[in-house]
């Protein structure tokens, strides 16, 4: 899952890029508005962290524009990203009108970092069949709070990426991801296109899965087109 920061206090987005790369998203960092619409406008994120309080465009411009669709050109399938907004402006008017301009949450600072992990784990499962930190397709369920992976009850070690990649699958099972798409929601924006990193990740997480199961490989390569878990419980 790819999320973007938008903070201009810079130790602040550090802090938070740090605490969420180590539970295995891929982190953008934007320190204004300006830049955080150029990065939506080319990047396909699942989650915005929108500070409110931002040097140049307003927070809350910032969150109508990218609620609104308008940043993504002519595709109009390409997904809106959740936000959850960060800010000192804790007034109850404040919260409501940031909610209705389109917010899905609304964490006032100071904050914990953990319970920020804790919001987004909460956005990003609403999508989700069950609406639990638990994820289960083909015989292998993550655990998306304790970062734990069991694959046909046999548990699995990965790495962040690994397990950010898996998540990725798990939450789309059955649906085709090109090498393209699975850089734009696992990978940063430093991520090299021109390289192998995708068949490399890809080629690891299903080695241990079939090293953890003897039932078979539940993630398919498509000839010419990508990769593909398996749908099923």
């Amino acid at each position: 899952m790819r999320i973007l920061v938008v903070e201009d206090e810079h130790d602040l987005a550090s802090a938070i890029a740090t605490s969420l790369r180590r539970d295995g998203y891929a982190i953008d960092v934007a320190p204004d508005g300006a830049s955080a619409l150029d990065r939506v406008t080319v990047n396909e994120y699942d989650l915005v962290c929108l500070d409110l309080n931002l040097p140049d465009v307003d927070g809350l411009d910032v969150c109508r524009e990218v609620v609104s669709g308008n940043r993504f050109g002519s595709d109009p399938d390409t997904p809106t990203p959740k936000i959850i907004m960060l800010t000192a402006r804790g007034g109850i008017d404040d919260r409501i009108r940031g909610l209705d301009e389109g917010a899905d949450d609304y964490l006032v600072k100071p904050f914990s970092l953990r319970e920020l992990g804790a919001r987004i784990r909460a956005l990003l499962r609403r999508d989700t069949a069950t609406g639990s930190s638990v994820i289960a397709s083909a015989g292998i369920e993550v655990d998306t709070a304790r970062h734990e992976v069991t694959y046909q009850g046999t548990e699995v070690e990965l790495t962040v990426k690994e397990f950010n990649l898996l998540r990725w699958f798990l939450l789309h099972p059955g649906d085709v991801h090109s090498s393209e798409r699975l850089l734009e929601h696992v990978w940063d924006e430093h991520a090299d296109p021109f390289t192998n990193t995708v068949r490399v990740t890809v080629s690891n997480l299903r080695r241990k899965l079939s090293e953890a199961s003897g039932d078979g490989q539940p993630i398919e390569t498509i000839p010419g087109r990508g990769y593909r878990l398996r749908a099923g419980s």
